[in-house]
């Protein structure tokens, strides 16, 4: 590998941990839980060019805030500097469960 394609590698990793900082600031309103603690993104993927696409979920399909949640962090990753696209894709496959929270999550709502 060159060291151009290793900096390449390097800043995608780089902007992908700035995305993840991003995901962590927002929150379910009915859960005092970062969205990424409960679990509920299923994959960041950082393409050529800094274009971002999520893939995540909500705890239900009738979650109240299945209108903002995905929106938020659409919006989130696109003030991050350097960042050229966002798309974030809402999936329900599988379906959430609360074993997909973090330890943190778990002992932050009294599951532990």
């Amino acid at each position: 590998m060159s060291s151009e394609e290793n900096k390449l590698n390097l800043d995608d990793e780089t902007l992908k941990e700035k995305v993840l900082d991003a995901i962590k600031t927002i929150y379910d309103p009915e859960i005092p839980v970062n969205i990424y603690e409960l679990g509920l993104i299923y994959d960041i993927n950082v393409f050529p060019v800094n274009n971002v696409h999520v893939v995540m979920t909500l705890t239900s399909p009738s979650c109240p805030s299945a209108g903002t949640i995905p929106g938020e962090v659409e919006q989130k990753i696109r003030e991050i500097e350097g960042i050229n696209d966002v798309s974030v894709e809402l999936t329900f496959d599988p379906p959430y469960h609360q074993d997909m929270m973090s330890e943190a999550a778990k002992l932050e709502l009294g599951f532990l």
